[in-house]
């Protein structure tokens, strides 16, 4: 049987819910028999603080990819505002499903990974809407050179065409 580990979703979440497909985030693995689940006590808050860290790492990386001029930077504010927003809205939730994961029956354990799947959705579409609106900021170079790092991502993601065969299941 597999199982969706809360201990390696917060990562993996907070990659695919900044650029990658709905999909990458739902990784399956084989739970050990003689390991022992760390607590949500000490997993939690570290993974926060680095969701943290990583989204400001990732802003500030896009910022200089894209070259934001000065006149971008009110639409890239909005942007970045949404980011930091979806990540401490998705910490919430990855929270929740930590904490309530080792009670959790096979019903809660889909109906806790659906909701993480409609929160990455909804984040999506805010993320994507902050981002057309600076997008069609852009001068065409600079389009050109966003398409360019987007692409660029997509590649670099392990397993990115392979995402939807076999990982997605909360069994």
């Amino acid at each position: 049987m597999t199982i969706l580990r809360s201990t390696r979703i917060a990562p993996v979440a907070f990659a695919a819910m900044l650029c990658a497909p709905a999909l990458a985030f739902a990784q399956t693995t084989t739970a050990p028999t003689t390991t022992t689940r760390p607590s949500t006590a000490t997993t939690a808050p570290a993974q926060t603080k680095d969701i943290q860290a990583r989204v400001e790492q990732h802003i500030t990386q896009l910022h200089a990819q894209l070259k934001i001029t000065p006149q971008q930077e009110d639409e890239w504010k909005k942007f970045a505002d949404v980011m930091r927003g979806n990540a401490r809205d998705m910490e919430g939730v990855i929270e929740e499903r930590t904490q309530q994961y080792p009670s959790m029956n096979a019903l809660q354990n889909m109906q806790s990974y659906q909701k993480v799947a409609q929160t990455h959705a909804d984040h999506l579409e805010k993320l994507t809407s902050a981002f057309e609106t600076l997008y069609d900021a852009l001068p065409q170079p600079q389009k050109q050179l966003a398409d360019q790092v987007f692409k660029a991502r997509i590649k670099a993601q392990p397993q990115h065409a392979s995402s939807t065969s076999g990982h997605g299941r909360a069994e």
